[in-house]
């Protein structure tokens, strides 16, 4: 048997009751973008996207999947916290975030262990950063380091300045010493090219060096049961390798879908666990939704045929980490529900499960599903 799992990177569907703490008040992410831009998604809407509680849009098709809203537990409103939670760790307290900007001595920190002068420190967005500070850093050869809402910590510069290996090491020395009351949940590579501020472009080879999990991770649990788990895309970098019986890398949607597809022909048995990054990081942050509504579409397009490859024991699951509007003046994460929808041949058809307390039910039902734990909402959508 294999589970997929797909994580919709930034897909939120409505801000939670504490979102005001985060100044998210008014984010959702899929309505808002599904106002502005209707969205044709039929496979999603089959799965009970447009059914789940507080989404409530109408609907002609049949529901073959069961459906939630799910609400974080951790505090926070980024990747790690999202995939760690989904995983089966929830957290006591957040990474640390400088949202300020980062504080001088984090900063004397970062170039003391990299060996050189840095510039920026901003909270400030990827593509305004090389724009802002691009030109400054091909003459000085000065790293750019940034922070954003998020707990991270960004490096960026140009790969004729540093090569993308260097700026991996760069990273890394970082990750080492960025721990205890400065241990942010990632730090970023992102390396840019182009020859002027008119033209600074990010380069695909974005590198996220993470925590090792708190926990212990229902990948972990997977693993060490000799069972396959399968990592798509930037989840063995959330995980840093933790729990992972196999890679296969993934710098786009076009490219994890691909990764999907090859695993599941596979036939591994066990999970595949994917992240599709670009409504995150391609469209949600940089505000643009009619590119986040097409790639909702281009989603479902191949969602029926991941589905048709998969055989009568196999699940498939698809949710969201956080949210991260792209109709809100903000560039952030937000403080957001996500979607649940379940879809197996030997499932029950069109369960609406409510709201449910923690994207770790998601945790606790793949492990029920490999009989390695009991849970009660697996007896639900039995047949």
């Amino acid at each position: 048997m294999k589970v997929v799992l797909m994580v919709i990177d930034g897909f939120g569907i409505g801000e939670q009751p504490d979102a005001v703490h985060y100044g998210d008040e008014g984010s959702n992410t899929f309505l808002n973008t599904y106002k502005q831009h209707p969205m044709n998604i039929p496979n999603l809407e089959k799965l009970g996207l447009k059914s789940i509680d507080g989404v409530n849009l109408p609907t002609s098709y049949r529901i073959l999947g069961n459906f939630a809203r799910l609400r974080e537990l951790s505090p926070g409103k980024d990747t790690t916290t999202g995939h760690l939670e989904m995983s089966g760790v929830v957290l006591e307290r957040p990474f640390p975030t400088f949202e300020g900007g980062i504080p001088p001595h984090v900063m004397k920190l970062i170039e003391q262990t990299i060996g050189t002068s840095v510039i920026g420190g901003e909270a400030i967005s990827g593509t305004e950063v090389i724009e802002k500070y691009g030109e400054e850093h091909l003459k000085t050869r000065k790293p750019i380091v940034y922070t954003s809402a998020d707990s991270v910590i960004q490096v960026a510069t140009h790969d004729r300045v540093y090569s993308v290996k260097e700026l991996y090491t760069i990273c890394k020395k970082l990750r080492d010493v960025m721990q205890g009351e400065f241990a942010v949940g990632r730090i970023i590579a992102r390396p840019f090219n182009g020859t002027n501020a008119t033209n600074f472009v990010r380069l695909p080879y974005r590198k996220d060096f993470s925590l090792d999990p708190p926990g212990l991770t229902m990948l972990s649990i997977l693993e060490k049961r000799g069972l396959d788990v399968v990592a798509i895309g930037k989840i063995k970098d959330i995980f840093n390798g933790q729990g992972i019986t196999r890679h296969i890398a993934a710098k786009n949607n076009e490219e994890a879908i691909l990764g999907i597809k090859q695993a599941i022909q596979s036939n591994p048995n066990g999970l595949i666990f994917a992240n599709l990054i670009d409504t995150d990081m391609v469209f949600g942050h940089r505000n643009d939704s009619k590119g986040y509504k097409e790639a909702i579409e281009k989603i479902d397009i191949e969602l029926i045929n991941i589905i048709k490859m998969l055989k009568e024991d196999d699940v498939v699951i698809i949710t969201g980490d956080h949210g991260c509007d792209p109709t809100t003046p903000s560039t952030d994460h937000s403080r957001e529900y996500t979607p649940l929808l379940i879809y197996g041949q030997k499932l029950k058809k069109g369960v609406n499960m409510g709201t449910l307390d923690g994207f770790n039910y998601i945790a606790k039902f793949i492990l029920a599903l490999f009989k390695i734990k009991q849970y009660s909402i697996l007896d639900m959508l039995k047949e």
